[in-house]
């Protein structure tokens, strides 16, 4: 859901400024810097690195990567209150008055002081980090000449968002945090069967690609049908891989994962670098070939 989090809120900053009669370059630019808000929650795998140095060399590898990230992952950062809290400094920020800014860094602060008194001092530090990140997005969305009433909600829509989409693929996140409710205890189960359920969350992620790409067709002029060449068909042959590889779970996903994304290079040109390549029909050919192999598994796996 890395990149998923931020396709999801560019559909709905870019879809909502265009309801709202914003021009169709501005929306996309909206939709931009949602996207790169609601990236910002997991900056928190930094944390990573860190925890990598105090082990041996020898215990380094994807597995231990991620059991070492997930000690701070999806913790702080992920909160609807600290996410809120952080849009409002972003706001202030973006006023670029001295009063203002000294009042987002103030809430900055506050919120690394909490964050180090309920979570110690990692869990300070990756909301400083945490922090910053928000700022630099609003530093970059000044560039793009977005004010700052509108880079608060944008800021609300990433931030806010993000959270949710861990619903599906992992421990639920602390959404009250540093508050001692739990809003929900336990991951949403798609599906009974551990590789039924990674097939649907990969659907939702494939759903929230498809979103995304359809978003920005529409505000750039396209018509989805006209940009899918037929070779995406041949992704219906990955339905052999349910036979030849071992039933893909959340926790082994890996080789289905790797496997049928790689189905996409059959949108790649054949000749990439030449003059006039159409680079949306590449994508939206390799997604189309992606999204047929993962139908086709599906009703493979279904009927072993």
């Amino acid at each position: 859901m890395f990149i998923g989090h931020g396709l999801v809120a560019f559909s709905i900053a870019a879809l909502v400024a265009d309801r709202l009669n914003v021009p169709r370059d501005r929306a996309l630019v909206f939709g931009f810097v949602a996207g790169l808000f609601a990236s910002v929650p997991d900056v928190d795998v930094v944390y990573a690195p860190v925890g990598l140095l105090l082990r041996s060399v020898e215990t380094v590898g994807p597995d231990v990567f991620w059991e070492t990230a997930n000690v701070i992952h999806r913790g702080p950062t992920h909160s609807l209150v600290m996410g809120a809290a952080l849009a409002v400094a972003v706001g202030l920020w973006a006023l670029e008055t001295r009063s203002t800014r000294a009042l987002s860094l103030s809430l900055v602060g506050l919120l690394v002081a909490v964050a180090t008194a309920a979570s110690g001092l990692v869990g300070g530090l990756v909301v400083l980090v945490f922090a910053l990140g928000g700022l630099g997005v609003s530093v970059l969305a000044r560039r793009f000449e977005v004010g700052a009433r509108p880079l608060v909600a944008l800021a609300a829509v990433g931030l806010l968002s993000h959270p949710f989409g861990d619903l599906f693929t992992g421990s639920p996140p602390p959404l009250l945090y540093p508050f001692d409710a739990v809003l929900v205890a336990e991951r949403l189960t798609l599906h009974p069967d551990p590789t039924g359920h990674l097939l649907a969350a990969f659907a939702i992620e494939l759903g929230t690609v498809w979103l995304a790409v359809w978003t920005y067709a529409r505000l750039s002029g396209y018509r989805l049908p006209a940009l899918v060449n037929p070779r995406a068909s041949l992704g219906v042959g990955y339905a052999v891989a349910a036979l030849v590889l071992p039933a893909p779970t959340l926790d082994q996903s890996a080789q289905f994962v790797f496997s049928v994304l790689a189905i996409g290079v059959v949108g790649a040109p054949v000749r990439p670098f030449r003059h006039g390549v159409d680079w949306l029909e590449t994508l939206v050919t390799g997604l189309t070939a992606v999204t047929i192999a993962a139908l086709a598994y599906a009703v493979a796996y279904g009927f072993l």
